[in-house]
């Protein structure tokens, strides 16, 4: 993400950077990182942390009467052309200074960004209270930490994980040790999950239980923010679908059903409260689609679609705590653990900035569980399988002329069968 925002730097003309994300994805610590280390002078405000902040775009909203106002209220802040980074942090919590956007954008003498963890919801819910600065702010999203980023972490060097990259590239088994180590730290990183408070919490002493507990405090601040921002129609609905995702998860068919929230629930029901969470990014949503056949968004099925957390060691902390034992020993069965490693593929694969998409057939007994766009009108068909088993639906789409390769994600070594790419679980991080 660092290179990321030294690029926007080189590249931006007259835009501000908004950084989304769920809520403690490191979006504050990044963005502080790169203005104590990036520029001469750095000036921050948190709306949550400094509520009073929120007075500097109560009024006027011109670029020159901003920074006077912080100047005022900000000790040291210092606004030097071309040397200075803004950064709004907590920014939902102050519609108004995202509507200021556009006018610092236009001003251009210091770079802003702005950062918000409901970033998809607030502004529809105060549409009438402040514009969207349409043209002036380049957004990305910022997601949990993918497995490379959590190798790093665990200490491991940017030589080493570059080396294992470059058996996906060369599509080279991986040597048997480094391999079997791999598949051991996946199944740790499946417990952990990617979220910065938690991996430091579990690297710095090595404990599960410390894991557990950052990520409950996680799971609770999710929770809470539902109570506090969702609309009062969707508040319960919100939660119930929430909560709802390990039972959606741990079915053989992962499609999310509506009467896994509630007894007889519908579609009419729970839609805007799936919209609310995806908004929110707490969730991801694969959708379905008829065909499987370029462009995929031309046969995407509205009705259908699959429901993942944003972050699998959050998932797998909604089962209790052990879980995290059969998971990380290897000894979990069923249909459950096909619906985790579907999940770490799909953060995966949506880090990578894939649209996420699958295909069930209209008989039921071919799917694919992930699909994207390929070059020259193609499709890209992934499949997951946590044990090793037969692969007659992606077998009879590589068949196909429109279908070039095709991935095969497996407790198992690299390996290549005509278009038929079959790679260990871990590297689903490189599709």
């Amino acid at each position: 993400m660092l290179a990321y925002l030294r690029s926007w730097r080189q590249e931006k003309r007259e835009e501000c950077l908004l950084i989304k994300g769920a809520r403690q994805v490191g979006k504050s610590y990044i963005v502080d990182q790169f203005g104590r280390t990036d520029y001469e002078n750095y000036v921050a405000l948190d709306f949550i942390r400094q509520p009073e902040l929120k007075d500097i775009f109560a009024s006027s909203l011109s670029a020159e009467d901003v920074y006077r106002q912080i100047s005022l209220l900000v000790p040291g802040a210092r606004f030097v052309e071309g040397k200075t980074l803004v950064f709004l942090d907590e920014i939902q919590e102050c519609p108004e200074a995202r509507a200021a956007l556009k006018y610092l954008a236009q001003d251009d003498r210091c770079d802003v960004i702005a950062s918000g963890s409901l970033l998809g919801i607030s502004y529809r819910e105060a549409a009438g209270v402040a514009s969207i600065p349409v043209g002036y702010e380049r957004t990305v999203t910022m997601r949990p930490l993918d497995f490379e980023e959590y190798l790093w972490a665990r200490g491991y060097t940017q030589e080493a994980t570059d080396s294992l990259r470059g058996y996906f590239e060369d599509l080279l088994p991986v040597p048997s040790a480094v391999n079997e180590s791999m598949m051991a730290l996946y199944r740790e990183y499946l417990a952990v999950g990617g979220m910065p408070a938690v991996v430091e919490s579990f690297v710095s002493a090595q404990n599960f239980a410390d894991a557990h507990a950052a990520q409950e405090m996680l799971l609770s601040s999710y929770l809470d923010d539902i109570a506090k921002y969702a609309t009062p129609t969707d508040r319960v609905k919100a939660r119930a679908c929430f909560t709802s995702l390990p039972r959606q998860l741990a079915k053989e068919n992962t499609k999310f059903q509506y009467s896994k929230v509630e007894h007889r629930g519908t579609a009419r029901k729970f839609d805007a409260s799936i919209d609310w969470l995806d908004g929110a990014n707490m969730t991801l949503r694969c959708r379905a689609v008829s065909t499987p056949s370029f462009p995929l968004a031309a046969y995407e099925d509205e009705a259908k679609f699959r429901l993942y957390a944003n972050d699998t060691g959050l998932l797998l902390a909604m089962y209790g705590f052990e879980m995290k034992s059969a998971v990380v020993g290897n000894s979990l069965k069923g249909p459950m653990k096909g619906g985790l490693y579907e999940n770490l593929v799909a953060c995966a694969l949506a880090s990578n900035g894939h649209d996420l998409r699958y295909w069930i057939s209209s008989s039921g007994n071919r799917e694919i569980e992930f699909l994207f766009d390929g070059p020259n009108a193609t499709v890209v068909p992934v499949e997951v399988k946590s044990s090793r088993g037969s692969t007659v639906s992606l077998n009879e789409l590589l068949a196909r002329d429109d279908v070039e390769r095709g991935y095969k994600l497996i407790d198992g070594n690299v390996g290549v069968d005509g278009k038929k790419i079959t790679l260990p679980l871990y590297m689903g991080m490189y599709i």
